[in-house]
This record gives structure tokens, sequence and C-alpha cells, in this order.
């Protein structure tokens, strides 16, 4: 259900606009001045404003200005009984939807706010969809590292220079790899992704270089490689510390002369790529070991750029974790949830060893277990169970509005009394329907079993709620 905001000063206009949308089932609230109704915006999940121009403490104007600023793709219609072509300009120019004269036209008003929220649902996909398509996202972080990591960037894409990047798994290397081609002036041309970890050594070859057919016996038809695929653009090696000592030697060959040869073929192929390359392993103790050549390693480290894991740029986490609680909520439709002070610190303290892929997933986690804000309490109950100790002599699962689940405090193991403080659920899916499940009970005890009041007030449709209470076997205790 579309919830739609009424600022307006005058009382009469409130209820008629109130009357008309809540007839056609949109859920409305209204209030009489800017002010307030921007705290509404910035609180609630607003899908669409109408606004009245001129209003006293502060015009309409103003509140559309201002609302820009905080969720840029809300919808406004202004409304205005003094209406002029310059008006309506004027508001079209700093983002208003449509404008519409007072009194409003009934059916031109219920198309506009139709239109409205079309236009507003479509802009949203459109984000959603982008993001999902595009792998290249803004590099998180204010920290030391990650300036410099920008700084260095900036100054090596434009160029053909190659580049090795090191780091952890999960650190963000791919990005890096991604922003260097971004930036670079083969960003019109493709860039080509290879994990060496996934491909087996004898395939290894055939992926990077092609093969001509009959070469060997699964050959049944020519191959181009990853190589002349990347013609003009980047080819991204990463996890190279996996490649086969073979491979390395044509790689090797392919950068010095820029020519390779397909599997079965003795045609050189000229090729321009540009090539970076990354890997989680030190390389120059794998070329102690003789697992990686020093002369290719020296081909590809014309530039160094190490990506520091989490726990060394903890600083960024609040950056980061606000960001994908953003990106997460958008993309499952729903309000995004406040992450408080205590929570962010408390995600800071965690050990991070998955980096920024396991932030992403506990911060995916935390919106979908908690309640309407993320706490310190959320953190600590759905963190991994190797994760830090609560203070208090308790872990304490919050379900919403003060109700809690509380078990004792597990030790520097993350074990209570020998036993793993989750052992008593067999998966995460269990353990997430035996939080639902309380927290849909305690609020529905706390309406007093009105299903109507508890589905508004958890945000969920009713016959969702009735589902819940059969799926979970809840009954109202006399």
């Amino acid at each position: 259900m579309a919830k739609i905001l009424i600022i307006d000063d005058e009382r009469a206009i409130r209820s008629t606009l109130r009357e008309i949308l809540e007839y056609e089932d949109y859920q409305v609230t209204d209030v009489d001045n800017g002010l307030d109704g921007l705290e509404i915006i910035k609180r609630d999940n607003i899908n669409l404003v109408l606004c009245d121009i001129k209003m006293g403490r502060m015009d309409g104007m103003e509140v559309l200005t201002e609302a820009q600023s905080i969720k840029p793709d809300l919808p406004f219609i202004m409304i205005s009984g003094h209406g002029t072509v310059e008006t309506a300009v004027e508001a079209s120019k700093k983002g208003a939807y449509d404008f519409i004269s007072k009194p409003p036209d009934l059916n031109r008003l219920l198309i506009t706010v139709r239109n409205a929220l079309e236009r507003g649902t479509l802009v949203t996909e459109t984000k959603v969809l982008k993001r999902r398509v595009s792998k290249t996202r803004e590099i998180l972080g204010e920290s030391e590292a990650i300036t410099k990591i920008k700084e260095t960037i900036d100054r090596v894409a434009p160029t053909d220079a190659r580049v090795l990047i090191t780091g952890a798994n999960g650190s963000g290397k791919e990005l890096v790899a991604r922003w260097l081609h971004e930036k670079s002036n083969r960003a019109n041309s493709p860039l080509i992704e290879v994990n060496c970890a996934a491909i087996p050594s004898e395939l290894i070859e055939s992926e990077l270089f092609g093969h001509e057919k009959g070469s060997f016996t699964s050959a049944v038809k020519q191959r181009i490689g990853k190589f002349e695929q990347a013609d003009r653009g980047t080819l991204f090696l990463d996890e190279i510390g996996d490649m086969s000592l073979s491979a390395q030697a044509k790689v090797l060959r392919a950068l010095q002369e820029n020519k390779i040869t397909r599997v079965g073929g003795d045609k050189e192929i000229e090729v321009n790529v540009r090539v970076i390359a990354a890997t989680n392993k030190d390389l120059l103790r794998e070329i102690e070991s003789g697992n990686f050549r020093m002369d290719l390693y020296h081909r590809l480290s014309v530039i160094l750029i190490h990506v520091p894991p989490l726990s060394e740029r903890r600083s960024d986490i609040p950056i980061i974790a606000e960001q994908f609680c953003e990106e997460i909520c958008t993309d499952y439709g729903m309000p995004i949830k406040k992450i408080t002070s205590s929570a962010i610190d408390a995600l800071k303290s965690l050990p991070w060893t998955g980096n920024i892929r396991e932030l992403r997933n506990m911060v995916e986690r935390l919106i979908i277990l908690s309640d309407k804000s993320i706490t310190d309490k959320d953190v600590y109950a759905y963190a991994n169970p190797g994760g830090p100790v609560l203070e208090s002599a308790e872990v304490t699962t919050s379900i919403g509005n003060g109700a809690t689940i509380s078990s004792p405090e597990p030790n520097h193991h993350g074990s209570i009394n020998g036993l793993n403080h989750f052992d008593q659920f067999s998966s995460f899916q269990e353990y997430k329907d035996y939080a639902e499940r309380e927290y849909i009970k305690y609020k529905l005890e706390n309406n007093a079993w009105n299903v109507s009041k508890t589905a508004d007030d958890i945000e969920i449709q009713r016959s969702h709620l009735y589902s819940k209470i059969e799926k979970y076997g809840l009954k109202r205790e006399n």
C-alpha cells in the first residue's frame, strides 16, 4: 500500500485530500507545516508528497528543496490556490513531478497521483537493476589506506602499466581492478575476468589462449580465448597465484611479445591487452617454494596495490555498513533501517575474517532479523559464534519494543557451559523462524491479538500475518 504525505496549512484541504485518497486505498498522513513534513520524510518510507506552496514557517518550495537533499527520488506534487505558469515552471525546475491548482479536479488528481507513484517505482527499480548489472561500485571509505588506493588508481589508470593487486579474500581486489579499467583509456572496450583458481590446470591454457578445432578430444569447434576477447581492453587475472607453471610461461610470453598462439595452432595472433592481476597469496614466498615464476612476477608488478583487510581499517565500517543497508533495503522494497551508534561500535569490534564480503552478509542478516532499527544487541545476537562477547551478564536478543530472548553469556570460545550459543538450532533458517515466531507472538500479545493493528505495526499485509500465525501455530491464550 502506497504511503502519501499531505503538507498543507488548511485543515479543509487536508481533510478533503485525505478522504479522497483513503477511499482509493492509499495510506495517508497529513501535517500542517513543512518542518513536521520533513521529519516524517526522514523517518518514514513515504512514496509521494502532496505539498502546498504558500505556508507559514516554511513554504512549499523550501520543503521541496530540502526533501530533494534527503530523498532525491521522492515524487512531489505541488498544490496552490494561486497557481501561475511561472510557479509551475519553478516547481518543475526544482524537481516537482507536477503542479495542481486549488481546488483540485478529482479525476486529474487521482491520475496524477497514480502516475507519480508509478514513476517513483520505476526510478527505484531502474536504480536496483543498474546496480545489479554493473559490478563497478564506489570504493567506500575515508581511511588513509583507502584514500591512498584511490589516489593510486587516479594516477595509474590512464596509463597501460600492469598492476598487481594483493589482499585477503573479500577485501575488494576486484573492485580496484574494475576502477582501474573504468578510469583508463580502454574504458569503452571490454574488461574480461579470469578466475585462475576456478579453472582446472589442464584447461587454463585453452581458457586464456583459445584452441583450434580438433586440438584435443572435446575440442569440437574453434574457441576464442580470453586474451583475444580482451583485445584493446583489459584482462583481469584474478588469483593468479593459483595458475599452473606451464600456463605462467605462456602468459609471460604473451606479455613480452603481445602475441599468443591458440592451443593446437601454429599461427601467432597479435593482441593489445592491458593485464591486471590479483592474488591473496604472498607471491615472493611462492617464488621461493618454486610455485611461481620470478620473471612473471616482475612483469606483472610494475605497480603494486595492496588492499588492506577490513580489520585494519575499522574507521570505514560505518560508511560501508550504512551504504549496504540502504542498498539491501531498497532491493527488498522495505524502509531503510537505522543502524544505531551502539550497533556501529559492535560491528567495529568484530574480527571480520571475511572482510567486506562478510560485512555485507552480516548487514543483510541484520536487516532481515532485526526490528525497525539495528542495535548492538542485534549485532551480537546474529554475529558468528566466534564473535566478541557482550560485557553484560547475558547475551540478549531483541525481538522488538523491549521484548527479549535471553541466554547465558558465552565464554571466550563463543560457547555456553561447553555448548555453542547457537547449537540448539540446526540451521540458520531454523533460528530465523524461531526469532520471527517470538517477535510476532510478542506483537500480537502487545496488541491484545488485534491482527489488523499488529499487521500495521510490523508493516506487513493482514493476510500475510494470518499465514504466519498459521505457520507457527500461534494461539491466543485465555
